[in-house]
């Protein structure tokens, strides 16, 4: 599997597509329990869906500072365009 961060310029044109880059980086950086949780969700779908964008997204929220990482690129990523 890709290690997650690979993932991010991807997810971040999808979120600016639907124009949720904002919404999404607010939620990343103020709601650490809900992104836990959201892991979590995301793990248990593993056993109905197999697909590794999904794992990927599990370790990035999982991790508090991969979930504001990811937060700081999406508005780094808001930025330059």
């Amino acid at each position: 599997m890709k290690s997650p961060r690979e993932y991010w310029p991807r997810w971040a044109e999808t979120l600016r597509r639907y124009q949720l880059h904002k919404f999404t980086a607010i939620l990343l950086e103020a709601g650490t329990p809900l992104a836990l949780i959201g892991a979590q969700v995301l793990y248990f779908g593993r056993g109905l869906i197999v697909n590794d964008q999904l794992t990927a997204l599990a370790l990035t929220l999982e991790e508090d500072n991969e979930a504001r990482a990811f937060a700081s690129f999406l508005v780094e990523e808001r930025a330059s365009s």
